[in-house]
């Protein structure tokens, strides 16, 4: 059963983060789970190796864009310090957000009106990267939605509490190489109650803290319905 917020976030009218998101014949889902044993092929150390593996499956069900990953469970954080202790309770390793993976420089929308929260360049290997968050107030809910993983030219036109239009182009993906070493990929997230962060917010779980980013964190595509 949805709660409030999520009931008002399925009802709302959004606009495509990505263009291609339109057109929902040209999207496939994507499994990056531990369940998926096709990924025990892959080098997920590799950026490079994962990318040639997202396209080909791409390319295999001619599809323009991959999307998935709503409380995954993924092997490929371990590549990273940033994500450990690694035991079963501690190691975050629970995707909070909707992966949409695509071409490079492809332009991201604001799926609504709101005002630029915060943002930051988390540089860290296997977060974010340039990282935009949105302040939205609509029908007396406040709430917040994250874009990670885009590029460092996106950081220019940013400025805080500057009004964004429903539509309005905030930024495009970026390249492995600023992106926190991930093949292009939009990383959007809704975040209830924003805490103390700012150009930030954790979008990776461990189990003994999953209750509460489920709650805080619904899921994405109640607000995309990709």
């Amino acid at each position: 059963m949805l709660s409030p917020f999520e009931q008002f976030l399925s009802a709302l009218p959004t606009h495509v983060v990505l263009e291609a998101l339109a057109d929902k014949s040209s999207i496939i889902p994507l499994n990056l789970s531990l369940t998926n044993t096709a990924l025990q092929t892959v080098d997920l150390s590799s950026s490079k190796a994962l990318e040639a593996y997202i396209w080909s499956e791409m390319a295999r069900q001619q599809a323009k864009v991959a999307v998935g990953g709503y409380l995954e469970h993924r092997g490929l954080y371990r590549r990273s310090t940033y994500f450990k202790p690694l035991d079963v309770d501690t190691e975050r390793n629970i995707h909070l957000g909707l992966d949409v993976w695509t071409a490079v420089d492809t332009p991201v929308l604001a799926p609504l009106k709101g005002s630029i929260h915060s943002f930051n360049n988390n540089t860290n290997h296997g977060d974010y990267g340039p990282t935009l968050i949105l302040k939205h107030k609509i029908e007396g809910f406040e709430f917040y939605t994250l874009y990670g993983h885009l590029s460092l030219a996106s950081m220019s036109s940013w400025r805080v509490g500057e009004a964004v239009n429903q539509g309005q182009q905030i930024g495009s993906l970026g390249a492995a190489e600023v992106n926190g070493d991930y093949p292009p990929h939009l990383h959007f997230q809704i975040i209830r109650a924003i805490q103390d962060f700012k150009g930030d917010y954790p979008g990776v779980s461990n189990l003994k803290d999953i209750a509460f980013y489920k709650e805080n964190c619904p899921n994405p595509n109640l607000l995309l319905d990709i």
